[in-house]
């Protein structure tokens, strides 16, 4: 639960700027601070002490407004209205097909070229914390039925930031909403993150092809570069030479997580650990899958506020979601939503140290 103690402040991103527009909220409770941005629904920056009480931000960010609306444009954002791939950019939904907006090769990713990414969102306080709410038309990037969404981000003096995300539609629709933050426990700028030690509570993942695309069926992980089901360094097996890794340079797979609980609260998910600074990062979700995307791509193209270029695992991306692909392979949790449904995810964001 939020503290009552959490503080809010709203400002602009960029006061005399271009990001004028752009509303930062940030919250403070205890040691811990989150700012949001109503640009994308953006989780922005995450401070957390380490074990000497340093603290440090922990997310890839820039406050450059070219490269938010760039290269960085997906860097904690809230990703919709179907997150991750869509193969074919086409969804087919009680015998009716939907061609979607491509972004390229035959995909729609991340709901689009114009997705939740790229929208302003509007924002009030709520209690420990801030909700956005984003009105998706009918038909918006080619998906059907007119999307409400709301994310709502609390944060308590304990480190846990909650997001909690709601939508309903007026069509029979497909619906997959995550966070795209970057994370890297001993600071962003601080080089990489293959000393970070991983958890996942999963036995399986869904290889996918040279594009990402599941093929729609599940594998286990034992025996494989993707068994975290002990904590492991990251880079002990991301150069290995296995098919599924050396086309996308390292990992960008989602892994099947273990049942989630009756009652339907969130479990755990992912625990990532950095030795050095002895910062943890819990991550609980009611969600059946986690995507896991080492930025095994980056280049340099964004420079944080430490000045330091972002290049090849500068970060880790922890994304809790339904299924890539889900609309195209029927064994996989179902992401319809009709009308008269609820859309209702919750993930967890659990600071701590070592």
């Amino acid at each position: 639960m939020a503290s009552e103690a959490t503080r809010v402040r709203r400002e602009p991103l960029d006061p005399a700027g271009a990001g004028a527009a752009i509303e930062r909220w940030t919250l403070t409770a205890g040691p811990y601070e989150a700012s949001l941005l109503t640009l994308g629904a953006t989780l922005h920056t995450l401070s957390a002490p380490d074990r000497a009480g340093r603290t440090a931000q922990l997310l890839l960010s820039t406050d450059e407004l070219a490269q938010i609306l760039g290269p960085a444009r997906h860097y904690g954002t809230v990703v919709g209205r179907y997150a991750n791939r869509i193969d074919g950019s086409e969804v087919t939904i009680d015998g009716e097909q939907h061609p979607l907006a491509s972004t390229g090769g035959g995909i729609t990713l991340h709901g689009g070229p114009d997705g939740f990414a790229q929208r302003m969102w509007q924002a009030e306080e709520t209690e420990g914390g801030v909700r956005l709410r984003l009105h998706s038309p009918d038909g918006d990037q080619g998906f059907p039925g007119a999307l409400d969404v709301t994310v709502t981000y609390t944060l308590d003096a304990g480190g846990e930031l909650v997001i909690a995300y709601h939508a309903v539609t007026g069509r029979p629709t497909v619906v997959n909403l995550t966070n795209h933050a970057y994370f890297n426990l001993s600071g962003e700028g601080s080089g990489d993150v293959l000393g970070h030690l991983l958890t996942l509570d999963a036995d399986e993942y869904t290889p996918a092809d040279e594009r990402q695309i599941p093929y729609g069926r599940t594998e286990p992980v034992a025996g494989t570069p993707f068994d975290f089901t002990v904590a492991k360094p990251i880079g002990k097996s991301v150069h290995d030479a296995h098919p599924q890794l050396t086309g996308p340079g390292g990992y960008d797979h989602n892994w099947v997580l273990r049942p989630r609980p009756a009652d339907g609260g969130p479990a755990r998910a992912a625990l990532l650990e950095d030795p050095v600074s002895g910062r943890t990062l819990e991550v609980l979700t009611t969600e059946p899958g986690i995507q896991v995307y080492t930025a095994n791509k980056f280049q340099g193209a964004v420079t944080g506020a430490s000045g330091v270029p972002y290049g090849p695992f500068a970060g880790i991306a922890l994304e809790t979601q339904h299924f890539p692909d889900s609309p195209h392979h029927p064994s996989f949790p179902s992401t319809v939503l009709r009308p008269g449904e609820e859309f209702r995810s919750t993930t967890v964001l659990r600071l701590g140290v070592n």
